[in-house]
């Protein structure tokens, strides 16, 4: 029991450490490349930056006020567990928006804009980058930045599509709307260049860490690497009758199922108690049931 809460409590710290490194790399991109170049995107932090740029109240005073209306109904559809770490990001977020911008103001109280003038589509394909990355880390922590992630979680929990991909047809209307308020068409083309960036950047960083990999192992020890799949590695195994061809002898293999960073894990393992083993390792498209994803089919 012990060493199930040591577990337990790990790999919760490993999830605040690695949501807190997210909204580092999203701060920095508002501050360092965004709101010095008066580029916006979708989302709460894009409404934020808008009331920003026309009445300059701070960009993190209204994402926090935005996002305490939204945290009602996170708590009620998507559970403490998960409103814990929003909550948790919200105010690291709004700490870190203030402080990056206060770090890199000038002693006029300005953002300087630090790829110089008119670099503005640089400072947007990497603000961008910067930012997709960034939320893209925190959802594969079993976090949220809140506002319309919050409805990008909501719809993935019952619907099998993409996260990024939902953010992005939540955000269209909030890029569109800054012609209406701003009447410059430059600002609503640079919004959703934003946006297109962000949602493959997100999605490529959450496919990257969820990507699954098959293993069939033939081995004479197939018991001992059984085992110690199951108790050290900690995923399921499943044994499967064969015959070897040539040889006409009956052979157990060993089929394991696991995420792609475990692989390393299974390959010492497996070497460990037989060297000889003959392994072969392939990369699944998607794997649903206990410990993988979730079926979400009706």
């Amino acid at each position: 029991m012990e060493l199930l809460m040591k577990r337990k409590l790990g790999r919760e710290s490993r999830d605040y450490l690695a949501i807190t490194f997210g909204l580092i790399c999203y701060s920095i991109g508002w501050a360092a490349f965004m709101l010095p170049y008066q580029i916006t995107t979708g989302g709460v932090t894009g409404i934020s930056a808008i009331i920003y740029y026309v009445t300059g109240i701070e960009i993190q005073v209204s994402y926090f006020i935005i996002n305490a209306i939204f945290m009602g109904f996170a708590l009620k559809i998507l559970g403490p567990k998960f409103s814990v770490k929003t909550v948790y990001a919200i105010f690291m977020l709004t700490f870190l928006l203030w402080l990056f911008q206060t770090v890199l103001k000038d002693e006029n109280g300005n953002l300087p804009q630090l790829l110089g003038p008119g670099q503005d589509f640089m400072a947007c394909v990497i603000g961008a980058g910067l930012l997709g990355f960034g939320i893209g880390i925190v959802f594969c922590n079993n976090g949220s930045t809140g506002g319309t992630d919050i409805i990008a979680w909501i719809i993935n929990k019952y619907k099998d599509v993409t996260l990024g991909r939902m953010m992005m047809y939540c955000d269209i209307v909030i890029i569109s709307s800054c012609y209406f308020i701003f009447h410059d068409w430059r600002r609503v083309l640079f919004g959703f260049c934003v946006l297109f960036i962000m949602s493959i950047v997100i999605d490529y960083v959450i496919n990257s860490t969820r990507q699954s990999v098959q293993f069939l192992i033939f081995s004479k020890h197939h018991n001992e690497i059984a085992e110690g799949i199951s108790t050290r590695v900690n995923r399921g195994v499943t044994l499967l009758d064969g015959q070897g061809w040539y040889s006409k002898k009956d052979i157990k293999v060993v089929v394991v199922l696991a995420k792609k960073s475990e692989s390393l894990d299974i390959f010492r393992l497996v070497k460990d108690i037989d060297p000889d083993a003959f392994i072969s390792q392939s990369n699944v498209v998607g794997v649903y049931g206990e410990g993988f994803d979730k079926l979400k089919v009706k």
